[in-house]
């Protein structure tokens, strides 16, 4: 029994007329003919029953349709794997992100390389900019999302996201339910931060943003994650100027307020190393730049 077989089976199982089953395949009636007994007897059971006027399957060759079809898509599956692994479409791949991607679109971005790409497992380490860039170095990631633009000469990138930043205050500040206010207003609040060792680029950033803004702010709090910055704001402690992406934390407790100007934008850029030959890594990268927004093309 070949795989030959089978197919022209199923097709003439479906079409139940030699003449259109043959048209289907691309080949005449004799040699259909021809197949269709070299499998019945290879199974040693008659599955179908001709005459001048029809034909018909055989409770043999009912039974048998379903189970040719499975074997015919194990064979599909099998090559498919065979490819996956000979083009380098099977393993795994190490990705580094900082926490804000969670709201940046990386989820949807996982999911749809993952439904096309079943056989990869992605590994996630959610690292800071800084730790991103060492790992990357060292082979011990195979791509990172990153919140820097000081990137060294080996890595390429691609600009995945760029948003504003946004007030985020206690739900019960005075300031909570305006539309957009100026950030003079927050002069002399305790702000909350991620600390200079972890990201020194969004440091030196709500720095200057505030300096441009007429005052010194006073970064009471340095933490090490988005999330905990947001979490200190919920309870009441201080403020902080975040990317706009973290209002869909909706963390209750807090208040996420536009400023009535623009500042430079939190930037977020997709890095990997430019010498790596890896066709895994490449689709992922093709994928990243389908998925982010033309607007940052």
């Amino acid at each position: 029994m070949e795989f030959r077989h089978l197919r022209y089976f199923l097709v003439l199982a479906e079409e139940l007329h030699f003449g259109r089953a043959a048209r289907r395949l691309s080949i005449s009636q004799p040699p259909l003919s021809l197949n269709i007994q070299q499998l019945e007897a290879s199974i040693g059971a008659r599955l179908l029953t001709r005459n001048s006027k029809q034909v018909a399957l055989t409770a043999a060759g009912r039974a048998f349709v379903p189970a040719a079809r499975a074997l015919i898509e194990q064979a599909a599956q099998a090559a498919h794997l065979a490819r996956d692994v000979g083009q380098g479409m099977a393993g795994s791949l190490t990705i580094g992100f900082a926490g804000t991607m969670l709201y940046s679109g990386l989820p949807r971005i996982l999911e749809q390389f993952q439904l096309r790409h079943p056989l990869l497992r992605l590994l996630l380490k959610e690292l800071s900019s800084s730790e991103q860039l060492i790992e990357l170095a060292h082979d011990r990631l195979d791509l990172g999302f990153v919140h820097t633009t000081r990137v060294p000469p080996e890595l390429s990138q691609t600009l995945v996201a760029s948003q504003p930043f946004v007030c985020c205050l206690p739900s019960g500040h005075a300031l909570a339910r305006k539309r957009s206010l100026a950030l003079v207003a927050l002069q002399g609040e305790p702000f909350a931060v991620v600390s200079r060792s972890v990201s020194p680029d969004y440091h030196e950033r709500i720095l200057a943003i505030c300096l441009e803004a007429g005052f010194y702010p006073e970064m009471r709090y340095e933490l090490r994650h988005w999330l905990s910055v947001v979490s200190l704001v919920s309870q009441g402690m201080g403020v902080a100027l975040v990317p706009a992406a973290l209002r869909q934390s909706a963390m209750a407790g807090t208040a996420f307020v536009p400023l009535n100007t623009a500042t430079t934008p939190y930037d977020t850029y997709c890095l990997w190393k430019t010498a790596r030959d890896n066709a895994a890594l490449a689709a992922f990268v093709s994928a990243v730049q389908s998925a982010k927004d033309p607007a940052n093309s």
